[in-house]
């Protein structure tokens, strides 16, 4: 077995991955073909990354030219605690009322844990009004954990 194929997490541990963090960096491109990285706070959909955002943002301009992705979660600081998901995709814009509050809910549960929904649930709506939303479709999925090597 290579060294790729060792550090490689098993679907299952992908998933709860995802579901232990918070951020990610999302790469999309620019009008100039150059990449634009920011760092987001994400939520889950049936196992799917999703995420909000203003309407006007650079990232949301750069969506609706290119709906391609580049998804990075990661954790560790030494060498061999490194673990991290790639992963590469499409999004779709979700662009309903409904469709934003849930993903926001979805994100901001994730910024706040703990805080009743309740709580959020104003915020949400609010600045809301003002976003997009969107679900990263998965087409390639890049894992690694160094804590596998030996």
């Amino acid at each position: 077995m290579n060294q790729r194929a060792r550090i490689s997490m098993p679907e299952e541990e992908v998933a709860a991955f995802l579901e232990e963090g918070r951020k990610l960096q999302l790469a999309t491109i620019n009008s100039d073909g150059t990449p634009h990285l920011v760092t987001m706070f994400y939520g889950l959909d049936k196992g799917r990354i999703t995420f909000w955002t203003y309407a006007k943002s650079q990232k949301a301009l750069n969506l609706s030219r290119d709906p391609r992705v580049s998804c990075l979660i990661e954790l560790g600081d030494d060498y061999d605690e490194l673990r991290g998901i790639l992963v590469y995709g499409r999004v779709t814009v979700l662009d309903r009322p409904e469709d934003i509050l849930d993903v926001g809910m979805l994100v901001a549960r994730r910024m706040t844990p703990g805080v009743p929904d309740e709580q959020l649930r104003p915020y949400v709506e609010h600045t809301g009004r003002k976003r997009l939303a969107y679900v990263v479709e998965p087409d390639k999925v890049v894992s690694w954990d160094h804590r596998r090597i030996t």
